[in-house]
């Protein structure tokens, strides 16, 4: 049997994770490069930061990949002035050293994992076709990684794909992410900050994400395209807040407690005809069972922390 090799960029991370296992369960060869080395059952570790080139070089050679999932850098809203030249670094000039080292020779697909923050003040429902308009260093930066990605295929029939995720949530996810957040707030019964709330966001489980990745994967009809995944349906956040306290039973949100963020688009849901067009996706996973399912897994980790101590 032929063996297919992945190389998941960011690895450790939320979605990198889901991937990883997913891949691992079809039976692929699977590599993890990250900043620290995670161990994981049947897979290989590669530690470098790929924003340094010589690093990365030399981490890189002699690899082949016959796909590669681009899951790297971290979500980080702050302006240029705190800190806004590192987010740059990371999300383009590492996915430049990326495209520069990696073996060309083998590779079928190379899936970058884009953000909805690119859209900026763009309308609601948000189009592909739309002219971006980033509002902080992390959507600049992803918004020049997706234009390199399509002069690339443009010029050298590189086959990049750009999947523009809307908000991913699920099992596994960091704690100071909103749904985590607001499930380990309900579940410890305690008061907790939120914005107003008003804001309309576009809702993804994991596993809809990650059937999205692999059935990109697996087709060249979206080389050179920007996909967006979401539900298509815009949902505020104070109702996401209330629903998950009810599904508890517990939790005191302080609403208005956060400002809003600069420039913040107060309605961000995505068009998601692409995705039905080109990957013939769509979500299977309603909001209401994907935040059981989390919180479910929020309760069986708490469990387990509680009883290891």
């Amino acid at each position: 049997m032929l063996t297919i090799r992945l190389l998941v960029i960011g690895g450790g991370g939320f979605i990198g994770q889901h991937v990883t296992v997913h891949a691992l369960n079809l039976g692929w060869e699977v590599t993890s490069l990250g900043l620290t080395e995670r161990r994981f059952s049947g897979v290989k570790c590669m530690v470098a930061d790929i924003a340094n080139f010589e690093v990365l070089r030399q981490t890189l050679r002699e690899t082949r990949f016959d796909y590669v999932v681009n899951c790297g850098g971290y979500i980080d809203h702050a302006q240029f002035k705190s800190g806004g030249r590192r987010l740059i670094d990371t999300h383009f000039s590492g996915l430049l050293n990326l495209v520069e080292l990696l073996d060309r020779s083998s590779l079928k697909r190379f899936v970058n994992i884009g953000s909805s923050d690119e859209y900026g003040a763009v309308a609601e429902p948000q189009s592909e076709w739309a002219r971006e308009a980033p509002i902080s260093p992390y959507s600049l930066a992803k918004v020049a990684a997706v234009h390199f990605l399509q002069m690339m295929y443009r010029t050298e029939s590189f086959p990049a794909v750009t999947l523009r995720l809307f908000l991913t949530y699920g099992p596994g996810q960091d704690k100071s992410r909103l749904i985590p957040q607001i499930i380990h707030g309900c579940l410890e019964n305690r008061s907790f900050p939120v914005s107003g709330g008003d804001q309309l966001r576009d809702f993804c489980y994991v596993e809809d994400t990650v059937r999205a990745i692999f059935a990109t994967l697996r087709t060249s009809a979206a080389d050179g395209q920007i996909v967006n995944l979401g539900s298509g349906f815009g949902v505020s956040i104070r109702s996401v807040v209330e629903r998950v306290c009810d599904i508890i039973g517990g939790g005191v949100p302080q609403f208005g407690v956060l400002p809003y963020r600069p420039c913040e688009n107060m309605a961000l849901y995505a068009d998601v005809t692409q995705a039905a067009k080109l990957l013939c996706w769509s979500p299977r996973v309603d909001l209401e069972t994907g935040l059981k399912l989390t919180i479910d897994a929020c309760r069986k980790t708490t469990w387990r922390s509680n009883r290891s101590c």
